[in-house]
């Protein structure tokens, strides 16, 4: 008799949370990683480690400072600071 190895079928969650990485990393989930827990675990292991598209966007933090500061000093935040956390810095170092 042949041992073959019986997958077990991705879970709802599993895919669910690899469709939300896709998204994050603006990729393609393929349809071979969502065949069974094992290789859907390991793309999902693969594509956590990437650091998300979107890193170059300030933070919520900064964001929220800089809207604070913008009310105390009446001055609007420039709308590129919004598209780049190093703008959104220099911005904020000289409102301060």
């Amino acid at each position: 008799m042949e041992d073959v190895p019986f997958a077990l079928p991705a879970t709802p969650r599993q895919i669910a949370y690899a469709r939300s990485l896709a998204l994050r990393n603006q990729t393609l989930l393929p349809a071979t990683a969502q065949l069974d827990r094992h290789s859907l675990s390991q793309w999902i292991d693969a594509q956590a480690k990437l650091r998300p598209v979107d890193g170059d966007r300030p933070t919520s933090k900064q964001v929220a400072f800089a809207e604070r500061l913008a009310r105390i000093k009446r001055r609007a935040v420039p709308d590129e600071c919004f598209r780049d956390r190093g703008l959104m810095s220099k911005w904020i170092d000289g409102n301060r």
